[in-house]
């Protein structure tokens, strides 16, 4: 009988290794595959990524090629693209129902932005991200299609260094100001998702769009203010609409 009970625990040790090690060797595939499948759910916007390469015994992770498309009726192919994202992530927690993420530290992003004050497709996304987030977000399913809890997350720290917008910006009358590299400050947030109850990725990425729509909206609104006060001949009444409107965005 003792022998019977040591080769069924053996058999049992042998599964969950190979069940381990089945999971170590897809899960790049698996985490590309669930942020191309939500990403555009929340946002409402194509998500693409090159590749995802996980470290598990190290705890890092990164992110190449991640682009964030335009919706519907603008011009341009994207929203954003991210040449390389790190991350840190504390291992263990990828099988507790909280994930818990150490930092990611976003390099370089290209931003494009187009539209004008009344609408553009920055704020188009935002708003997509933000009422996904109040509907509680996107339905997580398992392997047979049935709804199952959706995994919590905690990033500590997130940081986006050397972000430029490109673009335009339409003002009145049709007149539109060329963005060429307008670089943005840093962007940092920290302590996304503390405690036990953590934050729905829908949550996280309302936050991080807010934080790149509002920092986008600070520069141009220097930038348009000199540049109808300098290169485009606006007048005082226009130039004071275009710095009261550009105030108001912020307000939305």
């Amino acid at each position: 009988m003792k022998k019977i009970i040591w080769r069924i625990v053996l058999i049992l040790v042998a599964l969950v290794i190979i069940a381990v090690v089945v999971v170590a060797l897809n899960l790049d595939r698996i985490v590309k595959k669930t942020i191309e499948t939500y990403g555009p759910q929340i946002t409402k916007v194509s998500v693409t990524l090159d590749s995802v390469h996980i470290g598990l015994l190290t705890g890092s992770a990164s992110v190449k090629g991640l682009v964030v498309g335009n919706p519907p009726n603008f011009k341009s192919t994207q929203a954003m693209s991210v040449g390389e994202a790190s991350v840190g992530i504390n291992p263990m927690s990828l099988l507790s129902d909280k994930i818990v993420v150490r930092s990611v530290e976003v390099k370089s992003p290209s931003i494009t932005f187009e539209g004008g004050l009344s609408g553009n497709n920055l704020m188009t996304i935002k708003n997509n991200v933000g009422s996904t987030a109040q509907k509680g977000g996107p339905t997580v399913t398992n392997s047979v299609g049935q709804p199952k809890p959706a995994k919590k997350l905690e990033v500590d720290d997130f940081l986006i260094t050397g972000a430029k917008v490109n673009g335009s910006l339409v003002l009145f009358a049709g007149k539109e100001i060329s963005i060429n590299n307008l670089p943005l400050p840093e962007i940092h947030l920290t302590d996304m998702g503390k405690g036990p109850g953590g934050i729905t990725a829908s949550d996280l990425t309302k936050r991080v769009t807010d934080a790149i729509y509002e920092a986008t909206l600070h520069e141009l609104a220097k930038y348009a203010a000199n540049a109808g006060s300098g290169a485009i001949n606006l007048g005082s009444t226009n130039l004071n609409k275009l710095k009261s409107g550009i105030g108001n965005l912020f307000k939305k």
